[in-house]
């Protein structure tokens, strides 16, 4: 059990043209039940507007937010360039993770999500970060067995789930003290169920919500919110990562009234 408050962290979906006209509109009608905003970092192998800048336009318009950096796209001089920007932004969390399959390209092997963390929290002893606060650091978790390196984060989102009892069963074996969110997703539609089940095998989503968004459009949106709710008076996680996919409207009026 925690004793944190329970914070809800939406998901914004950053741009692939370089207009932030959707991004402000979604960071202002979340910011009604938001307690910070996760910007993702080329997700999906899309190239798309820097996470460190739409994370900037978050803090701008009033919001906390949690930039999303993967290894698969830098080497370590550009690593160090997102951090650079991301100090001068006053940009100061991070989410670390590995990245999916480009669709375009190939990754660098430069880096991994050890090494960034690593490498961020040397930064003290850097000249060029002097004066700078210090960033917080989190990492992504799988159902698994939690690696000790990644109890040394900040902060720590666990995968996306549909089950209750998986997520409690895997927060019971792997005790940590900093804070855990729970990974909830929308799932917008049938076709949208396939292409997350094909590119995330072990996401596990139930054949029975499949079928009710098949029915009914707003299906996955009235599962979340309920998921979400669950984990919250579940007491287990600090939080909820919470991706809302384009149902960020109707995710932000359930919700308003229920938490």
């Amino acid at each position: 059990m925690t004793d944190r408050p329970f914070e809800l962290v939406c998901e914004i979906e950053p741009p692939t043209r370089p207009d932030l006209t959707r991004v402000r509109h979604q960071i202002g009608t979340l910011s009604q039940i938001a307690g910070s905003f996760l910007i993702p970092d080329n997700h999906i192998g899309r190239a798309t507007v820097s996470s460190v800048a739409v994370a900037h336009e978050v803090q701008a318009m009033g919001g906390r937010s949690i930039a999303c950096l993967n290894s698969r796209d830098r080497n370590l001089l550009g690593f160090r360039r997102d951090l650079l920007t991301a100090a001068a932004y006053g940009v100061d969390q991070f989410l670390f993770v590995y990245g999916d399959k480009p669709t375009t390209g190939n990754r660098t092997s430069d880096l991994t999500v050890r090494s960034m963390i690593d490498e961020v929290r040397s930064l003290s002893e850097d000249p060029a970060f002097a004066g700078c606060p210090a960033f917080r650091v989190g990492t992504a978790a799988g159902l698994r067995p939690l690696p000790a390196w990644k109890r040394a984060a900040d902060f720590v989102f666990a995968q996306v789930s549909f089950s209750l009892e998986a997520l409690l069963r895997w927060r019971e074996a792997n005790p940590v003290d900093v804070p855990v969110y729970a990974g909830v997703m929308v799932i917008a539609s049938e076709n949208h169920a396939r292409r997350l089940s094909a590119a995330i095998p072990d996401i596990d989503i139930p054949a029975e919500l499949v079928e009710r968004v098949a029915g009914d459009r707003l299906a996955g949106v009235e599962a979340a919110c309920e998921q979400v709710l669950r984990i919250r008076d579940s007491g287990a996680f600090d939080g909820v990562h919470l991706i809302s996919v384009a149902r960020y409207r109707e995710v932000e009026a359930r919700l308003s009234r229920a938490l």
